[in-house]
């Protein structure tokens, strides 16, 4: 249990529109409209893909959907709903309730430990999958029982479950961070990221533009809806039409869709594009994280390069970072402006980039884990497959740095250290299997 005794750092606090009368509006309004219209028939088909294809029993995808995306278990009762009360409930004397989904995922453990840490009342839900090991999430989920928070193992898309948790604890906000995450198993699984990052969504929104009052929502769309986007740095002005994954395409349609539920219903929403999440309790398919555990193995790594041996780039973002623009996200959303599912007033509509504006080469990364764990990378250069992952990324943090006073203050070489010691700790110098 001592390897579950601390979570490194975690923080513990965190226009008016003119009309231009100009010959090239009809063209704008056209262009607006294509738009529009393109995301509309993208969303409709990946439904149409889940949930009209063949039964389960005759398609291993659909099986596997259902072994990875478990089912609510059993709830209800009078303890249950005083864990759920004891836990949400506020203690600092302006604080706000949240309900955080995906809570024992990676970015959920840290945010509701902040939250919890600084008054605030949280509760968590997660279904536990098995996309990567459970029993990681399970020791997030122990930690998180020692700060206060409980977690109800439910699945977002159970729209009875979130409706009974709305009718115990009226929330303020929602941290909505659970998802299907990955780039590389949309190929396997493309199933699993409609169920999750649309219908998953879909549900969330439609439970919360029904309550009264309405809980303001700030969400995680990510980084990756870029895609083959050339202009850096990245900007939330730049062209997000040209997604070079499933993964980038589901969150691309959750940010219409955010658009849509904000325009009809009056939520207030925030998005937050995440850069290259890395630290301490995080995810095992991350390149960092399995890079550390195959050099203390002794196996090759993957060293990819772009076309023309370019060099493959991320914009690493440290954990503390990403949980300092979450709560200052949720600390300046305004509340939403719907009653009992319709619209009073014009609502919050944001998104927000959180990176680190440091953009480094993959290959230099590798070389800082081989000085912290002092053992030299068994390096394999390949070339960077076409399976959805792009060159680079590099986050363009000004409109998060001037709305949310958001400033990352962890370089790379500071993170990993931190994010090596947690592991060395946690796995015990490669004895106890990371899968």
């Amino acid at each position: 249990m001592s390897q579950m005794m601390h979570i490194d750092n975690i923080p513990s606090t965190p226009g008016k529109f003119k009309m231009e009368k100009s010959p090239y509006n009809r063209l704008r309004m056209h262009f607006s409209l294509a738009k529009l219209t393109f995301w509309s028939f993208v969303f409709l088909g990946l439904i149409f893909v889940f949930f009209y294809r063949s039964p389960a029993s005759s398609s291993p995808v659909s099986s596997d959907l259902s072994r990875r995306s478990l089912r609510t278990s059993s709830y209800g009762g009078p303890a249950w709903e005083k864990r759920i009360k004891a836990s949400a409930k506020v203690r600092s004397r302006n604080g706000i309730s949240v309900l955080v989904t995906g809570a024992a995922g990676f970015v959920g453990t840290h945010v509701s430990v902040a939250l919890k840490r600084r008054g605030d009342g949280v509760l968590g839900l997660d279904n536990f999958n098995d996309y990567y090991d459970p029993s990681l999430k399970r020791a997030r989920q122990a930690l998180l029982e020692r700060t206060g928070v409980y977690v109800v193992e439910g699945d977002i898309n159970d729209a009875t479950l979130l409706k009974k948790l709305f009718d115990i604890v009226p929330f303020t906000h929602v941290m909505h961070l659970a998802a299907q995450a990955g780039v590389r198993y949309a190929m396997e699984n493309p199933g699993s990221y409609v169920h999750s990052n649309i219908a998953g969504l879909v549900n969330v929104l439609e439970i919360c533009k029904s309550v009264n009052p309405q809980p303001a929502i700030v969400w995680a769309s990510s980084s990756s809806v870029y895609g083959l986007n050339t202009k850096v740095p990245f900007s939330e002005k730049d062209r997000t039409d040209q997604p070079a994954s499933l993964y980038a395409a589901t969150k691309k349609a959750g940010e219409e869709i955010a658009h849509t539920y904000n325009h009809i219903y009056g939520l207030s929403l925030t998005g937050l594009r995440f850069f290259t999440v890395y630290g301490p309790w995080g995810r095992p398919d991350m390149a960092y994280f399995f890079f550390t555990r195959d050099i203390l193995k002794g196996k090759s790594i993957p060293i990819f390069e772009a076309a023309n041996h370019g060099t493959v780039a991320r914009d690493f973002t440290y954990i503390d970072d990403i949980v300092k623009g979450c709560l200052a996200a949720l600390d300046t959303a305004e509340k939403s402006t719907g009653s009992g599912g319709k619209k009073k007033g014009a609502a919050q509509l944001r998104v927000f980039n959180l990176g680190n504006t440091s953009p480094v080469p993959v290959s230099d990364l590798v070389g800082i884990l081989e000085r912290l764990l002092k053992v030299k990378a068994k390096r394999l250069v390949m070339k960077l497959p076409r399976n959805g992952d792009v060159p680079f990324t590099h986050a363009n943090i000004s409109s998060a740095h001037k709305e949310l006073g958001y400033k990352p203050t962890t370089d790379l070489q500071t993170g990993l250290k931190k994010f090596v010691r947690w592991y060395l700790n946690y796995y015990g110098n490669g004895k106890k299997s990371a899968q």
